[in-house]
């Protein structure tokens, strides 16, 4: 077997295996605390949160995650990562393992004509803050985690056969504005949310339940992820590109959950590198490292990126902080993703952890070269490894622009 598949794979069943040895691993590893009582209910405070299954598709498993004998106070805690950036991995895992799907088997067109349950996880998804919420179950939960590399953990799941919301979800404006506004594109909305400074996680919510776009359809909450962060970048850059460039070279440093990341802008019109280095003993390494690359020049990204949605969660940070000074750049990333990070968390890690070093204080250099040699101090695979891998790096290095000759 190739050293990489795993990597590449993240357990979507590539090796051909029924099951996955590695995150097997993490499930046998944690015990939820999840209980169902004797009626078959569980109540509790969702954060709130839906989620959307993309097996069998398009009749898909959807419905709201609960967690039993949690409280509104405590529940924003189990879908906000900014609470769990200062957790540890155990701690985040044990968290989400609180969180019961709800699942019922619906066809992703009935999003535009919703029966009772998926109106009511509709509702659900509209609010900002913890709904209580009560589900009753047709027979005993499957008490099995589900990891994921883009996904955050999340507890058992049973087939619900009702659930009711005892509170009036609390909705922004702005999400009440667009989830009935049905002449507008789901990209429009997206867009305008995430400018709006609604949460990631809010519109993903949205658009995997079906509450965003004109032809409205369940989204696997994989898929809107991804999406989401991809259609936000795009929308993003096509203001960037206008901007005059940034005036100096910089890095900046930062990650978090052991995922580390060194980033230069240099003063070039956009375009956008990352090289992932999974160094022995990540999580889905094993004994040997990895490293990926994948880019984009400035009419942005055509197709599906070989780095899955990572690449459009790190993408996202960058292209933050260039609308925040409006500035462009040429920009060039490495993740590296040490032995600290030993259990999938979700794509969200990506995103926060190139955000932290986003917001680092950066350092300036006359040179390329120069940024290289001080990134290398901290990258922990050897330069001459990832400065192979690099495409972009050779342009932006020794291909002159017309501003030279003036």
């Amino acid at each position: 077997m190739s050293k990489s598949l795993c990597i590449k794979c993240k357990g979507k069943g590539l090796c051909g295996r029924p099951l996955c040895p590695i995150l097997e691993k993490f499930r046998s590893a944690e015990n939820t605390t999840a209980t169902i009582s004797a009626d078959g209910s569980v109540f509790g405070a969702s954060p709130p949160a839906v989620f959307v299954g993309r097996y069998g598709y398009p009749q898909v498993k959807a419905g709201p995650m609960i967690p039993p004998q949690v409280d509104a106070k405590d529940a924003m805690a189990l879908e906000d990562p900014k609470e769990w950036l200062s957790m540890d991995i155990q701690d985040v895992i044990s968290a989400r393992c609180q969180l019961v799907r709800a699942n019922t088997t619906i066809n992703i067109k009935d999003a535009m004509k919703p029966h009772k349950l998926l109106e009511k996880s509709q509702e659900l998804a509209l609010s900002r803050s913890p709904v209580d919420t009560e589900a009753w179950f047709t027979k005993p939960l499957q008490q099995k985690l589900k990891f994921d590399s883009v996904l955050t953990p999340m507890g058992p799941s049973g087939a619900v056969k009702d659930f009711d919301i005892a509170e009036n979800p609390k909705v922004p404006k702005k999400v009440d504005y667009l989830a009935y506004d049905t002449d507008a594109l789901a990209k429009d909305a997206i867009c305008e949310l995430f400018r709006s400074d609604i949460p990631t996680e809010h519109i993903t919510r949205l658009l995997s339940i079906g509450l965003l776009g004109q032809q409205r359809k369940l989204v696997p909450t994989r898929w809107a992820i991804t999406a989401t962060d991809d259609m936000a970048g795009k929308d993003i850059i096509e203001r960037v590109r206008d901007m005059p460039l940034v005036s100096e070279i910089s890095v900046f440093s930062g990650g978090c959950f052991g995922n580390y990341f060194e980033i230069m802008l240099v003063p070039r019109v956009y375009s956008f590198e990352l090289l992932e280095i999974w160094m022995k003993r990540s999580v889905w390494s094993g004994g040997s490292s990895w490293i990926g690359q994948d880019m984009e020049d400035i009419n942005g990204k055509k197709g599906y990126s070989n780095l899955a949605g990572g690449y459009y969660a790190a993408r996202i940070a960058a292209l933050e902080y260039m609308e925040d000074v409006c500035r462009q750049a040429s920009v060039f990333m490495i993740r590296e993703i040490t032995p600290e990070y030993w259990a999938p968390l979700g794509v969200w890690v990506v995103r926060e952890a190139a955000r932290n070093a986003m917001s680092s204080i950066p350092r300036t250099f006359e040179t390329i070269e120069e940024a290289l040699d001080d990134m290398a101090k901290r990258v922990r695979t050897p330069a001459p490894e990832w400065k192979a891998k690099t495409k972009m790096l050779s342009d932006v290095r020794f291909q002159r622009t017309l501003d030279s000759f003036l």
